[in-house]
């Protein structure tokens, strides 16, 4: 079936919520104004699936209209029943970096349980760039979920704030491996010659991709 504007309208419009989805997937085919008029109403549709979709398609589509983008993306953070929904607008967000958002943002990661709503905040905040998420970022290091930590050191590697050093040091003995090699990631970008010791003793890491990393990075 060839698809038309007409086309994508029937689906999004359709009764039947796998039909709504696979519109969603079809506004691509759009310009983006027309598909960000499309698009908008599906966010608070009644269905889970769907309104997950169409908040995970904002990462481009909302690029046509930033400031309605940042106000559906805010309410669904914070009034959507379903954590997917939640964590797929916090995405969103962190693509469109909407740094408005950063305070909604804080309060959720602070005030939710739900482990993907968290994990989805601290990697957005790696996007940002933000100073502001730098103590959240701290805190997610603290935390026993490793997803937590790796999207920590990775979030607080883009934040580029050197305060971070002496936070993640206490990866270096880590028991696993990719925490580590994060850790060398982070390294060279925030590292100095006070981490000297650290670098040196990851080269020598049991695991290769670790100690080859390591080896061929340089420190300010």
């Amino acid at each position: 079936m060839n698809t038309t504007l007409s086309s994508i309208q029937k689906l999004v419009n359709s009764s039947d919520f796998g039909d709504r989805i696979r519109g969603i997937n079809e506004l691509r085919h759009l310009e983006p104004e027309i598909a960000f008029k499309m698009l908008e109403p599906l966010v608070q549709d009644k269905n889970t699936r769907v309104r997950y979709a169409a908040v995970s398609h904002f990462d481009t589509i909302g690029t046509a209209n930033l400031s309605k983008s940042l106000e559906l993306l805010r309410e669904r953070l914070l009034n959507d029943p379903e954590p997917d929904v939640q964590a797929a607008a916090a995405d969103s967000l962190g693509a469109l970096k909407l740094t408005e958002a950063f305070d909604d943002l804080q309060q959720v990661y602070n005030e939710t349980s739900e482990w993907l709503v968290k994990f989805s905040i601290i990697a957005v905040l790696g996007e940002f760039g933000d100073p502001r998420g730098f103590d959240i970022l701290v805190d997610a290091l603290t935390s026993d979920n490793s997803l937590f930590q790796t999207a920590a050191i990775s979030a607080l590697r883009e934040l580029g704030d050197k305060r971070a050093l002496p936070h993640l040091l206490v990866f270096a003995d880590n028991e696993d491996w990719q925490l580590r090699y994060r850790l060398v990631q982070a390294l060279g970008k925030l590292g100095d010659h006070s981490a000297t010791a650290i670098l040196e003793k990851l080269a020598e890491d049991e695991v290769e991709t670790v100690a080859q990393l390591a080896k061929n990075t340089k420190l300010s």
